[in-house]
């Protein structure tokens, strides 16, 4: 008995060494570290904020890209956030969660880089799905300077549960964005009309 599970155990050892790959020259999958991952995803939101216009400081763009990418990663551990978004949801409206609705993503993202001064970058606030509350979504959206929200770059924190989505504006499937005070305005327009009636 003895002599089977040391085979079994050189057997088991063997083929969980041959899942691992350590070099890049390989053309098997490369195993990345989370901090290798976190790396590629600031350096490819680097250059998808840089392509958003000639006018954009590299430095600028590096900065909010690595910002978008780690500080969301930071409130998921301080909001305790271990499930999907619409799960997380449910445990914050029932009192088990702090934080983590989507406006509170967008909310702590929007402040973060508001920190950062920006003078090349231009952060709106969108809203989608405003005439379901139910269904209403709230992020952030980076531009160009003098540019609209129509032109940047989604950075929503809230869809993957504190893991970054981004894409430009235009080309997220999943909203269709609103500036955040035209939906206000909307709102106050629909309390007044039925407060006068």
């Amino acid at each position: 008995m003895t002599i089977l599970r040391s085979i079994t155990l050189i057997v088991a050892l063997v083929v969980v060494a041959g899942c691992q790959t350590t070099t890049s020259s390989t053309k098997g999958p490369v195993l990345q570290t989370p901090i290798e991952v976190q790396q590629s995803e600031i350096a490819d939101l680097t250059a998808g904020l840089l392509a958003l216009g000639p006018d954009i400081d590299p430095e600028e763009a590096a900065r909010a890209a690595r910002i978008s990418v780690q500080y969301p990663l930071k409130l998921k551990q301080e909001w305790n956030v271990t499930d999907r978004a619409l799960l997380h949801n449910t445990k914050v409206n029932m009192g088990l969660r702090p934080m983590g609705l989507c406006y509170q993503w967008a909310d702590a993202l929007e402040a973060r880089l508001r920190q950062e001064n920006f003078k090349t970058l231009y952060l709106h606030r969108a809203i989608a799905n405003s005439n379901n509350i139910r269904l209403e979504h709230s992020t952030v959206i980076a531009s160009a300077l003098g540019q609209d929200l129509s032109q940047g770059m989604v950075l929503d924190p809230w869809r993957l549960s504190g893991t970054l989505f981004w894409s430009k504006t235009l080309e997220d499937t999943r909203y269709k964005w609103v500036a955040r005070r035209i939906v206000m305005e909307q709102k106050a327009k629909r309390r007044e009309s039925r407060g006068s009636t």
